[in-house]
């Protein structure tokens, strides 16, 4: 009879080296393994399994086996990203499910998809007619990939010929209360322009749950109440209207002026603050 100290001990012990020797195999999404790294998991964790519980009599055999199925998938990894041929073979090829709104029936056969299965992958993409797809590929990890036909794909800035500004990556700059320095001096920014936009939403910032910064200066605020409602940040809005309006004035003002001088100088101030307003319009207005 296996008495509970050594159950535990060994248990510590190959946990600790499952541990490590998992490390070897690599990062993969639990939602992207392919049927061989699945058997892979399901082995390894019946080998520990079976020598914690001193199912395996000698604990170096139950080791040895261990180091076996981690080191022999780590090398297949490195030589399947090197090399196709083994790619092909470890984590299979794609499969062409639909072609040109045709679907392939032989296709569906060899992959084992059902109707069933094809219409319910299809749905997961937001593709609820056939004859919308253009193309449909099952991947080795079991996911169908689509390509909706464009004239159904939905409309982006690019296909409607509009330019949008760039997007840089948020800074937090307030968790749990507390100012982050750092974020804030990435984003340009110090401690006095934060304290001033947290008194013109009237918050302190010991209320702040967390205080983003995006690419445009403006702060967004999310407070441990959530029963205050804080107005949305109007700084973009109001740097547009402030733009149009300086550049109506500068018009408005050289047809009322009869000084030439003057004429010129609003007319030409216009057309710089139309060029302006036109530049920062993907920016401003989206």
């Amino acid at each position: 009879m296996v008495v509970w100290w050594e159950v535990l001990l060994r248990s510590a012990g190959l946990f600790i080296i499952t541990l490590f020797l998992t490390r070897l195999i690599g990062k993969r999404q639990t939602s992207r393994l392919t049927f061989f790294d699945l058997i892979t998991a399901i082995v390894i964790g019946g080998i520990v399994a079976a020598t914690s519980l001193n199912l395996v009599p000698n604990p170096v055999h139950g080791v040895l086996a261990l180091l076996v199925w981690t080191v022999l998938p780590a090398l297949i990894y490195l030589l399947a990203i090197k090399y196709k041929t083994v790619r092909d073979i470890v984590q299979g090829k794609e499969t062409v499910l639909i072609n040109h709104g045709k679907v392939l029936e032989d296709k569906l056969m060899e992959a084992r998809f059902t109707p069933e299965d094809l219409l319910s992958q299809l749905r997961k993409k937001n593709a609820f007619k056939v004859a919308d797809v253009e193309f449909a590929v099952l991947e080795p990890t079991g996911e169908v990939s689509v390509l909706l036909r464009k004239d159904q794909q939905p409309v982006t800035p690019k296909t409607a010929g509009l330019a949008v500004g760039m997007e840089s990556v948020p800074q937090t700059v307030i968790m749990d209360g507390v100012i982050m320095d750092e974020p804030l001096t990435a984003a340009g920014l110090n401690r006095n322009w934060l304290h001033t936009e947290l008194e013109k939403a009237g918050v302190a910032p010991e209320n702040v749950f967390i205080g983003q910064v995006d690419s445009t200066g403006q702060l967004y605020l999310d407070l441990f109440d959530d029963a205050i409602q804080l107005p949305k940040p109007k700084t973009k809005e109001l740097a547009w209207a402030t733009l149009k309006k300086c550049q109506a004035d500068c018009e408005l003002y050289a047809l009322g002026t009869k000084d030439k001088p003057a004429k010129e100088m609003y007319t030409n101030s216009a057309a710089v603050l139309a060029d302006v307003v036109h530049e920062l319009e993907p920016l401003l207005k989206r």
